[in-house]
């Protein structure tokens, strides 16, 4: 079995982060998202790996290099637009061959991994296997409607109507069988190369496909909300560490302070990292934060964000909920008297707070 890993995708959702970063290399917990799904694919035994990547190739590939790190053999595989799952595909027919394989999307997060799917994959080979999970909100997913029996009957891309609150999950196994689907496919009102329509295809041609519904935590990472969530969850599983200089601090709870870091007259409630060569002095540091490398952090307080590598923030009362880019700097606005300023037309209805 090889895995097909998509790493693609321009991230709009996350800008202005993804200007010059690929989404797939955001960091939870002061680790890329795609190296998770690349740990959860070796950790199920799988050693070949097709990495299909866009625009930022460069970057995925400096960053995962030939996959040996992660006990992988990585293969890229240029797209030269997003035109959809299916398409992926496609344009890795030759790499994939006759094999089975997984294909997973770089920017979700599974926890758990992926070792029971892929061995009850193996045990009973349908053509296709999808994950599902209830959300709230169907219509910004690919939706899954089952029979009275727990059978996939049919599979929309982000419905209107949606018929059930089943999502697909960005992990998917499939037989050589997907190859004909995909090959029969036409572009969709979007423009793309549709999966759910290739797995319907599957299913209207008798091919058998299985649903694999799961209680545990997924998470599509394409968003800012849904990044500090799952580095909530990341760091909840942290074990307390303090490799670097600390001095004069109160470390509540699990606290990871890499080698190299310093933190000084401060007080750091986790559970929270600090990335090695980050300088924090008096400054609170609240739960569920990571800090990356070599950051700066004076007289602030920080809580319940992400802030990316050698950021600064000096002599500000309170950050939260906030992803903070590489090379910011965040320090107050300088004290000036307030005014308004108005153009406003007939009938409006203004409230200023003065």
């Amino acid at each position: 079995m090889k895995a097909l890993v998509l790493a693609g995708g321009s991230g709009t959702r996350l800008r202005p982060i993804t200007y010059t970063q690929a989404k797939q290399l955001v960091p939870v917990a002061n680790k890329p998202v795609l190296f998770y799904g690349l740990e959860s694919i070796a950790a199920a035994g799988i050693r070949e790996v097709g990495i299909v990547v866009g625009d930022t190739h460069a970057e995925i590939e400096a960053a995962v290099g030939d996959g040996s790190r992660f006990g992988l053999q990585a293969t890229y595989l240029r797209q030269e637009a997003p035109l959809g799952l299916a398409h992926a595909v496609l344009i890795a027919r030759d790499y994939l061959g006759d094999d089975d394989f997984v294909m997973y999307l770089g920017d979700n997060f599974v926890v758990g991994g992926i070792e029971s799917l892929v061995e009850r994959f193996r045990t009973r080979r349908p053509s296709a296997q999808i994950m599902l999970t209830k959300v709230s909100d169907p219509r910004q997913f690919g939706v899954a409607e089952l029979d009275a029996d727990g059978r996939v009957v049919a599979l929309v891309e982000k419905p209107s109507e949606p018929k059930s609150d089943l999502a697909l999950v960005g992990v998917y196994l499939f037989t050589p069988a997907v190859h004909e689907a995909v090959a029969d496919l036409k572009p969709s009102w979007r423009g793309e190369l549709e999966i759910t329509d290739a797995i319907q295809w599957l299913i209207d041609a008798g091919h058998d496909v299985e649903p694999s519904i799961i209680s545990g935590y997924w998470k599509d990472t394409g968003n800012v909300t849904d990044m500090l969530e799952v580095n909530r969850l990341v760091l909840e599983s942290a074990e307390p560490r303090v490799d670097g200089d600390v001095e004069d601090c109160e470390l509540i709870g699990r606290v990871v302070v890499e080698a190299g870091a310093s933190v000084r007259d401060s007080r750091i409630v986790g559970p929270v990292v600090v990335g090695s060569g980050t300088v924090i002095s008096g400054s609170y540091i609240g739960p569920f934060t990571s800090i990356g490398a070599d950051c700066r952090i004076e007289g602030s307080e920080v809580e319940y964000s992400i802030v990316l590598s050698r950021a600064s923030i000096t002599g500000v009362r309170r950050i939260e909920a906030s992803l903070i880019g590489h090379d910011v700097e965040v320090t107050p606005a300088p004290h000036a008297p307030r005014a308004h300023r108005l153009v406003l037309g007939d009938h409006s209805k203004v409230q200023i707070i003065s």
